[in-house]
């Protein structure tokens, strides 16, 4: 294996995925923390990974693209992993919007501008896209809007709330603007796909976990036909998948990686 592995984001999922791409690859880790990255970057460059950091804040599109064409200036890219997000739990609805929906749409976009033949991007989105069926013109908004106009729009509500709405319309969106992707992707040789995990025990979901929802999240997993978390590597796992020669004929698609929790929603016993 060769190339340059980019992790964006750097909770449960990013480090375990980190570790699963990175090895005989040079890594790119990016977070908005710089104290975290820095821990992260030691802990694998002990574990003999080849790696270096990147502070991002993945809302400003031009520190995406800096990022996108330092990493493409290592070497060519064989993977990016988006997994940076906020949670309901976590900020108010605009910032969900910055952070999950438009923050993804300037990563797609600006690794599409330096993908080579062969490339891979998986985004991290959430079973929680598939909660309520949205509306076909609304997700065509979703999907097509340019990444500096999505705050405008009506539909979204951005100053609401409704921080539940605001999360399911801003990961339904990353699953929406990964399809609408494909093509541009394949122009290149490049392939794009998201995972939508379940409840995974990540900092993140401890936190939910232990929220307002907490109880809710809890009887959601025991009644799941696999009735626990997943795992961060479990999630790793779909995603080396979906960056792998196996996945050679795959692109534009969503896996949702979430126990069965889905099934629920609509077919509840």
């Amino acid at each position: 294996m060769s190339g340059v592995v980019v992790v964006i984001g750097l909770g449960g999922i990013g480090i375990a995925t980190a570790r699963r791409l990175g090895a005989g690859r040079h890594l790119v880790l990016a977070d908005n923390s710089s104290a975290r990255h820095d821990q992260v970057a030691q802990m694998l460059a002990d574990e003999g990974h080849d790696v270096d950091v990147a502070t991002l804040d993945i809302t400003d599109r031009s520190a995406v693209g800096s990022l996108a064409h330092h990493a493409s200036g290592v070497g060519p890219i064989a993977a990016v992993v988006h997994t940076a997000g906020i949670s309901a739990t976590m900020a108010n609805s605009r910032d969900i919007y910055r952070v999950d929906l438009v923050g993804a749409a300037h990563v797609i976009e600006e690794f599409c501008a330096v993908a080579v033949a062969g490339t891979s991007m998986t985004c991290i989105a959430s079973r929680f896209g598939y909660r309520h069926p949205v509306d076909t013109a609304l997700e065509d908004l979703l999907a097509m809007t340019p990444a500096d106009r999505l705050l405008l729009l009506p539909e979204l509500d951005v100053d609401g709330n409704d921080l539940r709405k605001a999360y399911h319309l801003a990961k339904r969106g990353v699953q929406l603007r990964v399809r609408a992707a494909a093509s541009a992707w394949g122009k290149v040789g490049a392939r794009i796909n998201s995972v939508s995990p379940g409840i995974t025990l990540t900092p993140m979901s401890r936190q939910e976990l232990e929220g307002p929802s907490g109880a809710r999240m809890r009887a959601s997993l025991e009644s799941a036909p696999v009735p626990r978390a997943g795992t961060p590597d479990e999630i790793a796992a779909a995603v080396a998948f979906l960056s792998g020669p196996e996945a050679a004929f795959i692109t534009g698609t969503d896996l949702l990686v979430d126990g069965g929790g889905s099934v629920l929603d609509r077919w509840a016993l």
